[in-house]
């Protein structure tokens, strides 16, 4: 499992033996370690190409690797309509209590607004987390994490919806598109295949 994402890394496996110690242990099929007869740096496979370019909302704060590593600059386009975005100051707290009872008032601020709340975490253990937090104030939410992937299009198309509560890996991260008011097409596709 990808401890960003909690997605399943299928195919993956530990190498020096560790995989086959594991699966001794387990008790499954003991299968032959894997041997990696090539590899190349992500620079060096960049560096075959006579031209290359890209887009991506984040490169500027990486500019300076890109002009040193492959001789690229980074090009800012500005947004086609103002930013509505409002960015505030980092809070830090003392405890680990303080910051996650901080957090769960946060969600019930927005929540008692029906405004929906994405909150992203850094693994699948703090997803969860979160998730008994608001199970204990009996507070409707769904969690996607690698544990609830096969559920991933129904949480999303329903996480812009008014007054949802998403907890979320990496999952739904970059290249998500949340729908506010929630996903409709999504929705019908996913009624009619319930309801033959």
């Amino acid at each position: 499992v990808d401890e960003h994402t909690g997605r399943t890394l299928a195919g993956r496996r530990w190498s020096d033996g560790l995989h086959q110690a594991i699966e001794v242990k387990e008790g499954v099929e003991v299968k032959p370690e894997n041997q990696t007869l090539a590899s190349i740096t992500f620079q060096n496979y960049f560096r075959i190409y006579e031209k290359l370019a890209g887009m991506t909302g984040t490169a500027d704060t990486e500019a300076p690797e890109f002009l040193e590593i492959y001789g690229l600059e980074v090009v800012v386009i500005p947004t086609h309509k103002p930013v509505q975005r409002k960015d505030y100051g980092d809070l830090i707290y003392l405890t680990q209590k303080e910051k996650y009872e901080a957090i769960i008032k946060d969600i019930l601020d927005c929540y008692e607004r029906k405004q929906p709340v994405l909150v992203g975490t850094a693994s699948v253990e703090v997803s969860e987390l979160i998730s008994d937090l608001l199970k204990k104030q009996n507070i409707p939410h769904e969690v996607l994490n690698a544990k609830q992937h096969e559920r991933e299009a129904y949480v999303v198309g329903r996480a812009g919806v008014p007054g949802a509560i998403t907890i979320a890996t990496n999952m739904a991260g970059r290249g998500t598109d949340i729908v506010l008011g929630g996903n409709v097409k999504l929705e019908e596709q996913l009624f009619l295949e319930s309801n033959p």
